[in-house]
């Protein structure tokens, strides 16, 4: 009613929120949602090798109990835990990506989607209960256990210093003079100074040699250490950075799961499958889990996501040595008159069997 009437005893009072209140939070959080405070590291090599390391890895794992994670919609849930630390795809049919949201919780737990689903001539909105969504999210904090968030949000201030020192470098490399030379020069006319300054132009890899004569100033001759060249290429040794960006390299990729050993130039085979192993076993598998657990509560049907298996991240030779002793441990158990049940028993203690002992 205000500002059009005064406030009677009879009408109700009219809140408003004041700059600091729940508005101005929510706008806050709805910003630094949608940007992140990462920067641009996202667009580096080494984030996006990481990414695709997480993509591909999804998109090859073999999933049990539904046909709805098929490999194009694993990839998609990949890169975009990945970028975001969380997906959500919307469940019909099939599984429709959603790219964006809102949602209302109860003691924490979401009830309700206000989903946006992109299409070609233009998105469409749409609000469905939390049985309706397959949401997955990482990296959540108790504070708004609802939300995900991505590696790079996580590790900020590593991701803002890769950014910085690659596009610094890139500034250098665009606009530094790397390879010229102030080449020392007697006094002449603009003319002649602008004339040989063109005639270097377009000679690398030449000895060029000039020489005059005309030599009036100081009332002599230049002395002979004045005509040494000085290079003006920038010592990026000196300024530590080649030693920078390495470090927020390897921490980027420590960020991801990725041992940064595999991106040596050096890396052999073994320290390779080591890598590799790392990362399906300690990253890709424990979400692979969590997504598991999602799909069975929201498509009714027992769903199992195996990372390991199809990305070949186990010890091949190990687990040879493994079966061979297994063999000789049930040969001799057989020769010991082992029953089948203390046998079994034995096996569960070392968890080579699916019931406990």
């Amino acid at each position: 009613m205000w500002p059009f009437k005064k406030q009677t005893a009879n009408l109700p009072v009219e809140a408003r929120s004041s700059a600091s209140g729940f508005t101005s939070e929510i706008i806050a959080a709805r910003e630094s949602y949608i940007s992140g405070r990462r920067g641009l590291a996202e667009l580096t090599a080494t984030s996006q090798s990481c990414i695709s390391l997480w993509e591909n890895g999804f998109s090859l794992a073999a999933v049990k109990g539904t046909g709805v994670l098929d490999r194009r919609t694993m990839a998609m849930l990949g890169r975009s835990l990945a970028l975001r630390g969380e997906a959500l795809f919307l469940i019909r049919d099939t599984l429709v990506p959603c790219s964006d949201w809102d949602l209302a919780t109860r003691g924490g737990v979401p009830r309700a989607y206000r989903v946006s689903v992109s299409e070609a001539g233009g998105g469409t909105t749409q609000t469905v209960l939390a049985g309706e969504v397959l949401h997955l999210r990482i990296g959540s904090d108790p504070a708004a256990p609802w939300l995900g968030s991505a590696p790079l949000k996580r590790a900020s201030l590593t991701a803002a210093m890769l950014q910085a020192v690659e596009s610094a470098l890139a500034e250098v490399f665009e606009n530094a003079p790397i390879g010229s030379q102030i080449v020392p020069y007697p006094e002449s006319a603009d003319t002649n100074m602008t004339t040989l300054g063109r005639s270097f132009r377009g000679q690398r890899g030449r000895v060029l040699l000039r020489e005059s004569v005309n030599v009036s100033a100081a009332g002599g001759p230049a002395p002979a250490v004045d005509w040494k060249p000085a290079d003006v290429t920038p010592d990026l040794e000196r300024s530590m950075s080649l030693e920078t960006l390495s470090a927020a390299r390897e921490a980027i990729a420590g960020a991801f799961g990725v041992l940064p050993a595999l991106f040596a130039s050096n890396a052999q085979g073994p320290l390779v499958r080591e890598a590799q192993r790392h990362l399906a076993q300690w990253t890709l598998q424990p979400i692979a889990e969590a997504l598991a657990e999602e799909a069975t509560d929201k498509l009714g049907s027992t769903v199992s996501i195996d990372v390991m298996t199809p990305l070949q991240a186990f010890d091949a030779g190990g687990s040879a040595r493994a079966f061979t002793t297994l063999i000789q441990g049930l040969v001799a158990a057989k020769e010991a008159g082992l029953d089948p049940g203390a046998i079994a028993g034995a096996l569960a203690k070392l968890d080579w069997d699916d019931k406990a002992a």
